[in-house]
């Protein structure tokens, strides 16, 4: 075992292993961390000894609730956007680094799979979801929006379910991870052991389809997704975040007023911006070209009020009850949507060139 602290690695046999190991926190993801993983996916990428690398996280809440907010946020606080841009630039670099690794790489996604654990985790080519999965972009609780190539993931999600999440920070259980394409198999917790044992010995695509089931459904209390796509897929089928809500509010489900009113109480910026980079993000030609995009939303998000006040009230204050500026959506303008799109100074792409 190497790298004792808050991320470990080891190589059993023919698996590399990563495990995430803040577990107190969920195994948020700190810069150090995220400069630790892509330094080993380096070295194991030419290391012919090692043929599968393996993700999860330690503690029984989850594989990771994110990034850790509270370092982007004393950062900013500091004055300094442009370092807490570089964090987010050294995580999509990670990100992509796995989404094109040329070896098998398995993450377990169990419990809360949040954030920058999404990115971690869904652009892996084995993606194994549990019974306690939790899977979510919650970015705009706190005044940000889907990054980590979750808005090239969700903006490709079946009947606007991706959008829906977006917009409502909710999460999906296992069956619904694999609906959405964020997940391809579920593997219930007592076979967990016997798969990561069997990945020293077996392929990935063995190890995994030996220990498979089928999802169980209703698992969560406000239902199954899919179930309700019906009521979801032509209300957030619209391009702007009023018509959507007039669309929810025109709804005979009990479950779509509540929706339009979770939405209300989401920084009104993040909301817009977000709808509009998922809209975009389905035009864009590549998932670089997603990073791209996603860093220049982040970089204003990140020096917006709204992300030092959401911080506040979901993690500091923990009062949950976020003052957002503007207060209202009928007071974002088209033109401060559009601002969000545009580069920041100081603040270099991932992929230079790729859109």
């Amino acid at each position: 075992m190497t790298g004792e602290g808050d991320v470990l690695f080891e190589v059993r046999g023919r698996l590399a292993h990563i495990t995430l190991n803040r577990p107190r926190a969920i195994n948020a993801l700190t810069h150090q961390m995220i400069t630790q993983i892509g330094a080993a996916l380096d070295e194991w990428a030419l290391d012919d000894a090692i043929s599968t690398v393996l993700l999860t996280g330690n503690g029984p809440r989850g594989l990771c609730a994110g990034g850790d907010v509270t370092q982007l946020h004393r950062h900013v606080v500091a004055g300094d956007v442009a370092l807490a841009a570089e964090f987010l630039r050294d995580e999509y670099l990670v990100n992509n680094r796995i989404a094109s690794y040329a070896k098998p790489f398995v993450a377990i996604m169990n419990g809360f799979v949040l954030g920058g654990g999404v990115g971690l985790s869904a652009h892996a080519s084995h993606r194994v979801v549990t019974d306690d999965s939790a899977l979510g972009m919650p970015e705009v609780s706190i005044g940000l929006t889907p990054d980590v190539g979750g808005s090239w993931l969700l903006s490709r999600a079946p009947r606007e379910l991706g959008t829906y999440l977006a917009l409502t920070a909710r999460t999906a259980s296992a069956a619904d991870a694999i609906e959405l394409g964020l997940a391809d198999a579920f593997v219930p917790e007592e076979r967990l052991t016997a798969l990561v044992a069997s990945l020293e010995e077996l392929s990935a695509d063995e190890a995994v389809a030996a220990v498979s089931a089928e999802p169980p459904r209703g698992a969560r209390a406000s239902g199954d997704l899919v179930s309700d796509a019906s009521w979801i897929e032509p209300a957030f089928a619209h391009d702007a975040v009023g018509e959507i809500l007039d669309a929810l509010a025109a709804t005979a489900d009990s479950a779509a007023a509540a929706t339009a009113a979770l939405i209300r109480t989401k920084s009104p910026t993040a909301v817009a911006v977000t709808l509009e980079s998922l809209r975009r993000a389905r035009e864009l030609p590549s998932l670089e070209a997603c990073f791209n995009q996603e860093l220049r939303l982040m970089a204003h998000a990140l020096a917006h009020p709204d992300f030092r006040e959401g911080v506040r009230a979901q993690v500091i204050d923990k009062d949950r009850t976020p003052h957002w500026d503007p207060a209202s959506l009928d007071d974002v303008s088209a033109s401060t949507v559009a601002s969000f799109f545009g580069r920041t100074d100081g603040v270099a792409e991932p992929f230079p060139g790729a859109g």
